[in-house]
């Protein structure tokens, strides 16, 4: 992946439109980071206020103030009166976020096994038909977005969806892993099979079959770490 100076463009521009109606930072922001953590920016990656600025239209400031919001996450290093470059990817930081939404999770899934919700088994079963689809036409970036909302949905059921929003804001280092493992063979169909076994044990009110899934599923990227970076050493660091 080659390092880009501005943002990747849509052929129609309709990408770098901001909504009128929000504030301009968040939206930069949100931007920036969806397109690092699915390495449409890699690592390296050199970013220009300058050339932000003028593809957003807009003035400096809420670049500015994008870019430091993802400085504060690790996502980029500001280098002041200098540059701005996309970071490696931390591994400490992403076996945290590992940590933190394992913890999470195990109870959660636990909590939504022994309440049994119908409605939400069917909406995740819809979730992963999605991601099933999306596997089999290798459409990782899609895949990605059904992947997450997967999880989201559990969290949203459990009644904590402000839990999703903290995990998000700790994730930009393991969900780059994740999209460095995902092209790997096998590696989406493995999560489809993970999904469903949980999907399963949560519909049949077997909260440490859930758990055992969900364990499993989520630390298969870590399991995986020597193979990503012996492919990849150039994006990881420590």
């Amino acid at each position: 992946m080659k390092s880009l100076k501005t943002l990747p463009r849509a052929p129609t521009g309709v990408a770098d439109r901001l909504d009128r109606d929000r504030q301009a930072a968040p939206q930069i922001y949100e931007r920036l980071r969806e397109l690092i953590t699915a390495l449409t920016l890699p690592p390296g990656a050199p970013l220009s206020r300058t050339a932000l600025a003028a593809q957003f239209g807009v003035s400096s400031t809420p670049v500015r103030d994008a870019l430091m919001r993802l400085d504060k996450e690790g996502l980029v290093e500001v280098f002041p009166q200098y540059s701005t470059v996309v970071s490696k990817i931390d591994v400490a930081l992403a076996q945290q976020a590992h940590f933190l939404r394992q913890a999470l999770e195990l109870e959660i899934v636990r909590e939504l096994a022994v309440r049994h919700d119908a409605a939400l088994i069917v909406e995740i079963n819809r979730m992963i038909a999605l991601q099933r689809q999306y596997a089999k036409a290798g459409e990782f970036e899609k895949f990605m977005v059904a992947d997450n909302a997967f999880h989201q949905q559990l969290y949203d059921a459990a009644d904590k969806s402000a839990l999703w929003a903290l995990v998000r804001s700790r994730s930009g280092h393991i969900d780059r892993l994740r999209r460095l493992h995902l092209p790997t063979l096998g590696k989406a169909q493995n999560i489809v099979r993970d999904h469903k076994a949980i999907a399963r044990a949560i519909a049949a009110g077997e909260p440490d079959g859930a758990q055992k899934h969900l364990r499993h599923h989520l630390s298969g990227t870590l399991r995986d770490l020597d193979k990503i970076r012996a492919r990849h050493p150039a994006y990881l660091n420590g």
